[in-house]
């Protein structure tokens, strides 16, 4: 009898025991639970789309030409992680164009007349961070200033030629871009929010205006004692990539929202 009440006084002792770990164990996991459940109730949810003008810089356009614009829109999602970073993913669609024969950089560009216009499909994840603390409900500021920087991928479905006695062919190209920019956002309400932005797409290719420093020779304006000569050269910039830019105004809608993050 004895030996048995030691036993089990000793069974109660690890009994408890076990459970005082189980126990510690479920605590320890509710609190975990419960902070990642808080961490996900403050994140905040936007989808958004925008309309705006794209342009390009290359071989045949060196600064931003006002006329030679194209459209632009884009559709986007964005997670805030706080009040300060958001992750934004998008996928963009413009037209972009040039053509030596509306604002030629120099007298060889006008000789050669080349042109081209390209569809572009970007797909993009890009990293903001807002100045501002405008999305707590009691802040101070309805607006933020922000700068963002990321990575992408376009596709172009262009056509062009490179000089003028050359007929218009179309190419496909893709390439990767690293999106930057900036601009400023205006929160309407707790649901709504209204942005302006411009934003720098430096590509990987020479070849979106179908000018590179491959090209060949321009056989025109012969020499007559020596038919076989050629009159300039028609290539790009072998030292820097084509760039395109986008321009507009975006809206978002709030599908989660939160009074505050906690720091």
């Amino acid at each position: 009898m004895r030996f048995f009440n030691v036993r089990y006084f000793i069974s109660c002792i690890v009994l408890k025991k076990v459970n005082f770990q189980i126990f510690n164990y479920l605590l320890v996991f509710s609190l975990l639970f419960l902070g990642i459940s808080s961490e996900l109730r403050a994140q905040k949810y936007d989808i958004g789309g925008g309309l705006g003008v794209a342009a390009y810089s290359g071989d045949i356009i060196r600064k931003i030409d006002p006329g030679q614009l194209g459209p632009q829109g884009t559709l986007f999602g964005r997670r805030n992680f706080d009040n300060v970073w958001a992750l934004r993913v998008a996928v963009s669609a413009g037209i972009l164009y040039g053509a030596d024969s509306i604002k030629p950089i120099d007298q060889l560009a006008k000789i050669r007349d080349g042109r081209f216009r390209a569809g572009i499909v970007e797909a993009s994840a890009i990293m903001e961070f807002n100045f501002l603390d405008y999305l707590t409900t009691n802040s101070e500021f309805r607006f933020s200033p922000y700068a963002f920087f990321g990575i992408g991928y376009t596709f172009a479905f262009a056509k062009g030629n490179t000089y003028a006695f050359n007929p218009s062919t179309r190419y496909d190209l893709g390439t990767l871009v690293i999106p930057f920019g900036g601009g400023v956002k205006y929160q309407l309400d707790e649901r709504w929010t209204l942005a302006a932005e411009l934003g720098f797409r430096p590509t990987f290719t020479d070849y979106l205006d179908k000018i590179d420093s491959t090209e060949p020779i321009i056989p025109r304006f012969q020499d007559p004692s020596n038919p076989t000569a050629a009159y300039g050269i028609n290539f790009g910039n072998a030292y820097d990539k084509d760039w395109y830019y986008f321009l507009g105004v975006t809206i978002s809608y709030t599908l989660m929202t939160t009074k505050c993050y906690a720091y």
